[in-house]
């Protein structure tokens, strides 16, 4: 096996980052007590100022009057690594997050499909970097070897077994990934490299720093086998953002909402599926006049659900977007939004729309799936449908409407040639005709009180347009217009 380590230096700050409007702006990860509050991490504004990790936010705000704080939640960096597994799930089946801040892949099972290991490698920056997160690649035999050199340099790939021992020998203890620590203590008692560490007998290791060190050592160097929890991608899609501020507008939603829509993509593409219908949650702070409201979300905050529905599985980005900002815009704001949550459970398989192989439309052109979702998207649900026929030969009750793609449409019954516009209700129609056929008389609808006896003609205007209106049986005058053929 090759192994892959995909070290996430500044994890928790990127996925911050990534969903500001303005990432370059001064921003702080803060922990700890409301009375000690530190600093847990910066990004490079707030660096130049002079804040740092570890800093008192008190002496922060002496040297760095306004930078943007949120408050840094251990459970929310685990769930941006477990996003990141399922990232990596589609270029290799054998993925695991067992570290904190890192991932592993194995990548030689990936090489027949994805190509050798620089252009696997070259995939995975240009896809973290889409992404934006910060790296570090490393390529090894082993897991744990793959974690130490991403430590030592990016890019370092040693997939021979008998090389990558000899430079593991010369890597400092204090940087080998010890577990407990023990690489700070082992340089202070003198131990300078794993070669000397691999030199000391293994029974006085054993008294002196436990079991799990000589189990690191035999793993590492792949004299033992190293049982990784692999991830499991799940079967539904949540995400969430907590946006900092209070916002009151639709346009201010746009740039979360776009985020949110390209993780949940990300995580289509990995399962090969589709997204049939998702929720937007906008969570607000609870107010008194909203103690009726439309439920809750969190702690103590009011929610507005916005559903998005779709007649067919999708998965193209900018279609999903479009989408849900239609149904977006639709919604009234009751309350300044704080956070906003994706939720989709409805993921089946995707079935790519069939294309000739030489197309013929022009690129500006939307198919017809996705034309169809944005005007259901900006006109409702029910504006745009199907049209099957019915058995009733009354030509305003001759069809129906149908919602989704699923049900089949019989075939219409034989009729005489109908016109492509039918009016909404029958007009008068005015000036000089000639009869170019007809008629064809209908008697119907004696069962439901809306008895209809008309015979049907096809008439020609002098403008030259053709007609099709009816006129009382037997006669031929007092024409009544029901629609226009093309």
């Amino acid at each position: 096996m090759l192994w892959a380590c995909v070290l996430l230096p500044q994890l928790a700050l990127d996925a911050v980052l990534r969903r500001r409007p303005d990432p370059q702006a001064p921003l702080a990860l803060v922990e700890g007590p409301a009375q000690l509050r530190t600093l847990h991490a910066v990004n490079a504004a707030a660096a130049a100022a002079g804040l740092a990790p570890g800093m008192r936010l008190v002496a922060a705000h002496a040297l760095l009057r306004d930078f943007a704080m949120v408050e840094h939640e251990e459970a929310a960096e685990a769930r941006v690594q477990r996003f990141l597994a399922a990232w990596a799930y589609r270029h290799s089946s054998l993925v695991s997050a067992q570290w904190p801040g890192c991932l592993l892949l194995e990548v030689r099972g990936s090489f027949g499909l994805l190509g050798p290991w620089p252009r696997i490698e070259a995939r995975l920056r240009g896809e973290l970097e889409a992404l934006g997160f910060r790296h570090r690649i490393a390529l090894a035999s082993t897991p744990r070897a793959a974690r130490v050199f991403a430590g030592l340099r990016d890019g370092l790939a040693i997939p021979h077994a008998a090389t990558m021992a000899t430079q593991l020998d010369r890597v400092p203890v204090r940087r080998a990934c010890l577990p407990d620590g023990l690489g700070t203590r082992l340089q202070r008692m003198g131990i300078a490299d794993l070669r000397m560490l691999r030199g000391m007998p293994r029974d006085a290791l054993r008294r002196r720093f436990g079991l799990l060190l000589l189990e690191h050592l035999d793993r590492l160097y792949g004299q033992a086998d190293d049982p990784l929890e692999l991830y499991q991608p799940p079967d539904h899609f949540e995400a969430r953002v907590e946006l900092g501020y209070e916002v009151e507008s639709h346009t201010a939603l746009l740039f979360p909402l776009r985020r949110l829509i390209g993780d949940l993509c990300t995580f289509l593409s990995i399962r090969d599926g589709g997204v049939q219908r998702f929720v937007l949650r906008l969570e607000h702070e609870r107010t008194p006049s909203m103690a009726t409201g439309q439920g809750t979300a969190g702690r103590g905050n009011a929610h507005t659900d916005v559903d998005v529905g779709l007649l067919a599985a999708e998965r193209e980005p900018a279609m999903l977007f479009e989408l849900a900002r239609s149904r977006l815009e639709r919604v009234r704001i009751p309350a300044p939004v704080v956070a906003m949550r994706l939720l989709a459970r409805q993921l089946p398989p995707f079935v790519p729309a069939s294309r000739d192989l030489f197309d013929t439309r022009h690129q500006q052109q939307l198919p017809w799936p996705q034309l169809r979702e944005r005007l259901r998207a900006r006109l409702g649900d029910e504006a745009v449908y199907r049209v099957a026929p019915d058995g009733d030969p009354r030509p305003e009750r001759a069809w129906r409407r149908m919602q989704g793609d699923e049900a089949k449409i019989a075939p219409a019954p034989a009729r005489p040639a109908r016109p492509a516009w039918l009016l909404p209700q029958p007009i008068p129609l005015r000036g000089a005709v000639h009869i170019v056929s007809g008629p064809e008389r209908l008697e119907s609808g004696w069962w439901d009180d809306a008895d209809a006896r008309r015979d049907y003609y096809v008439l020609e205007t002098a403008q030259g347009q053709r007609a099709w209106a009816f006129a009382p049986p037997g006669e031929q005058g007092g024409w009544m217009l029901h629609g226009w053929f093309g």
